[in-house]
């Protein structure tokens, strides 16, 4: 489904289940080398259905609040002012790469300390959530990433078990070893959940805003001017470049009959477009497709709708608005490496970000 509206009915319809073991009856027949098992299978708020689900999700609700939100800015703004440092030290004139030096690292190094993940655990934590999204995968190399993650969370649960802290992952511990509210599968599940989902977003979010400002030096030049705001140019960004470009699955609990001849019959698997959704010109207009940070209705379902609305959308939207500011800021002369090489995608169904994506930071001194 890519239409707005119907993204909207369908995400908030009783009929529309997340939980595969209840309401998807070829799950039997899926395999284990299936590159979306680890989408799918792991057991979190993420795949529940109804009352399991605002049980599970009220469990981690509240590491999302406004206020514990607010509260993470003075990390968030180190975390980005260290990274900023170092690309001070990139000699003018070189490139580098965005993604890998800094739009990559804000978030993920957010949600690592935020869940209290191991500085010697973080090159695996960061490489299995990478695999997760890698829908690309030969179905050999799919099942070894899930098995992989699986692994990576259970060790993750081992260390916080001997070393307990105040971070999210012993919170979630907490809960499963002395109140019996998760039992071992949920737990890990709602880790793969958090840490790959309070990541990936803002990683593609940041690098897909970053990208459009550069590609369109009249909306650089509105920004500057103060004519729109950071706010403008990120609310842009996930409306026509959603960082999460298909969400797998959901399923159809009973026939839902949509119109017009459509009809999801019951136990189907459904994909919803959420990045699509950004786009539909039956909202947007013919120029649905032209980022451009003055529209007045910039509507987007990026963070998804109705009960799954991704928790974590208030973090991500303060990384990228802090990201942004620092880096645009400390490098007014900014500018794509290559510009007329369109960027390689990320090889991936679900996620919409690039592989990798060159700048130069500031011109060489014969340039200057």
């Amino acid at each position: 489904m890519t239409r707005l509206d119907q993204i909207k009915s369908l995400t908030s319809d009783r009929r529309v289940s997340r939980d595969p073991r209840q309401h998807w009856p070829a799950l039997s027949e899926i395999s284990p080398d299936w590159p979306l098992n680890a989408l799918v299978l792991p057991e979190s708020a993420f795949n529940s259905y109804g009352p399991e689900h605002r049980r599970l999700r009220g469990l981690i609700s509240t590491a999302f609040t406004p206020r514990r939100t607010e509260a993470l800015r003075p990390k968030v703004q180190r975390i980005v002012d260290r990274l900023i440092t170092d690309l001070i030290a990139v000699e003018p004139g070189h490139s580098v790469d965005l993604r890998a030096t800094f739009a990559y690292m804000v978030p993920t190094e957010v949600i690592c300390d935020l869940f209290g993940v191991p500085s010697q655990m973080r090159p695996w934590m960061r490489r299995v959530i990478d695999a997760a999204l890698h829908t690309a995968a030969s179905p050999e190399q799919a099942q070894a990433d899930y098995l992989d993650l699986v692994a990576c969370m259970r060790a993750l649960i081992a260390d916080k078990r001997a070393h307990p802290d105040k971070d999210m992952t012993s919170d979630l511990i907490a809960a499963w070893d002395t109140e019996g509210r998760l039992d071992e599968e949920q737990l890990i599940g709602t880790c793969i959940l958090m840490v790959g989902a309070g990541s990936e977003t803002a990683v593609n979010l940041i690098l897909k805003a970053a990208h459009a400002l550069l590609s369109n030096p009249d909306q650089l030049a509105l920004l500057r001017t103060e004519a729109v705001t950071w706010a403008d140019v990120i609310e842009e960004t996930l409306r026509s470049e959603g960082p999460i470009e298909h969400m797998p699955l959901r399923y159809a609990v009973e026939d839902i009959d949509l119109g017009g001849g459509v009809l999801i019959k019951q136990g189907e698997a459904i994909i919803l477009g959420f990045g699509a959704a950004g786009r539909d010109p039956a909202v947007h207009g013919r120029d649905a497709d032209t980022f451009d940070a003055t529209r007045a209705n910039k509507e987007h379902l990026a963070f998804g709708h109705g009960p799954h609305f991704c928790l974590g959308a208030p973090l991500a939207r303060m990384e990228a608005d802090i990201a942004l500011r620092a880096l645009f800021g400390n490098f007014p002369n900014l500018a794509l490496a290559h510009p007329d090489q369109p960027p390689l995608p990320q090889e991936s169904f679900v996620a919409n970000g690039f592989q990798s994506l060159d700048v130069v930071l500031s011109p060489a001194p014969s340039q200057a």
